[in-house]
């Protein structure tokens, strides 16, 4: 069975399948997520399920019968590769006791857990008294979400269900998650060219950049989550440690304003609670244009915030510090998920964890956002257990392969005591 498992992730793992926009009606977010797609559905086909291909923009896979539809979300496109590897990102491997390769963790690893976990229920005639349908994304990462958005309006709603998209023991809150993006009137700073990070959910692990004397400065740091920005170190704020240019607008947002920090204290939009804890804020790509330079922000805020109230906060701190010519966007704004610990879903889902591992830890919050914001009843459970190191998003995402192979047995008994 392990060695099957590690054979199907590997053929899944080897496409580089970053979501990007294409007007090719077969492959809507780009050809590797529609291959991630089409090889996904034909593994599940394989293995007793049927399988459904909506219209390219996501698919499905279904197994047994009854009135209740449960739902298991999972996405198969992932984050660049970005630098700093030591194995080649698109290609499973084993080292150690840990596999490594982009999305072993997030979003490829847990899916494939999920499809055996189904796979072998039906190999030992478990009966589905209740409908289990695997969901496959191709558009998580982007923050857009126009598969689930297509599937909402085409299918079938689920009644409950889970993402295997995040931590063990199980998720009952997820904070607000909001992009802004910062515009600098170009002649108002001292450069000329800059360009930094992959992606407005990752930390930035380089950036490169001129100044309009001539000057250039590079810098480079670790890529981690945009949820988790202390877990990386950003290379955009590194960037402007060393500048000179006091007059410069950006130079003084970052300096006076910024300062390292990933609560937004000196920013003016610090905000907490005691249920889901403070703020953060990753600035996870610079960019400029002939007359601007954009800074994209992925700002992670507690239940009892509002985003309008935060960036009000920090229109009021640019305005004292003379930057009143920044300019502030928000381009998303994603509601926080709070669910009933003691609900009967998330009951049955502890029940299956504490069962295969003994460990009583409560539900937790986290700052990520997972496709449980995408339909009612969904919970975010897995793979990563407590402890654990993070590594999604990161150069040499990796995981234990024991603990993925725990991750299916977990799922395994899920499964099987939601459809009994």
């Amino acid at each position: 069975m392990k060695e099957e498992f590690l054979k199907d992730l590997k053929e899944i793992v080897s496409i580089n399948s970053v979501s990007v926009e294409s007007q090719d009606p077969k492959a809507p977010f780009g050809p590797g997520a529609a291959e991630a797609l089409e090889k996904t559905l034909a593994l599940c086909e394989k293995y007793g399920m049927k399988v459904k291909n909506c219209d390219h923009m996501i698919g499905y896979a279904d197994y047994g019968q009854g009135d209740d539809l449960i739902g298991i979300l999972c996405h198969l496109d992932v984050v660049p590769a970005g630098d700093g590897w030591s194995v080649e990102p698109y290609d499973l491997t084993l080292k150690g006791d840990k596999i490594y390769g982009r999305g072993v963790t997030d979003d490829k690893g847990p899916a494939m857990a999920a499809i055996h976990a189904v796979k072998e229920l039906i190999e030992e005639g478990v009966p589905f008294n209740q409908r289990v349908r695997l969901i496959f994304g191709q558009a998580e990462e982007t923050g857009a979400w126009k598969d689930m958005d297509y599937y909402l309006e085409h299918e079938e709603h689920v009644d409950y269900g889970f993402t295997p998209d995040a931590e063990f023991p199980a998720i009952y809150c997820e904070k607000g998650i909001a992009n802004v993006r910062f515009t600098f009137p170009k002649d108002q700073t001292a450069f000329d060219e800059i360009q930094g990070g992959n992606a407005i959910n990752m930390v930035a692990d380089a950036c490169k950049a001129k100044l309009k004397d001539g000057k250039t400065l590079e810098s480079e740091g670790k890529s981690a989550h945009g949820s988790t920005p202390w877990d990386g170190d950003n290379a955009i704020v590194k960037l402007f440690k060393d500048v000179d240019e006091k007059d410069c607008i950006l130079t003084k947002f970052f300096q006076n304003l910024v300062k390292g920090e990933n609560n937004g204290k000196s920013l003016g939009g610090y905000w907490s609670d005691e249920e889901s804890g403070e703020i953060s804020y990753n600035y996870g790509v610079i960019e400029s244009q002939e007359d601007a330079i954009h800074l994209y922000t992925d700002i992670r805020y507690p239940i009892t915030g509002k985003i309008e109230d935060i960036l009000k906060e920090i229109e009021k701190k640019l305005q004292e510090e003379g930057l009143d010519s920044v300019e502030i966007e928000l381009l998303r704004d994603e509601a926080y998920v709070y669910l009933d610990q003691k609900g009967p879903v998330m009951t049955k889902l502890l029940e299956a964890y504490r069962d295969k591992t003994q460990d009583m830890s409560p539900a937790k919050v986290i700052g990520g956002g997972t496709y449980a914001r995408a339909m009612e009843g969904i919970v975010a459970f897995g793979p990563m257990l407590p402890g654990r190191e993070p590594t999604e998003h990161m150069p040499d995402e990796n995981i234990l392969l024991e603990d993925l192979l725990l991750a299916k047995e977990i799922y395994k008994d899920a499964i099987k005591k939601l459809v009994e």
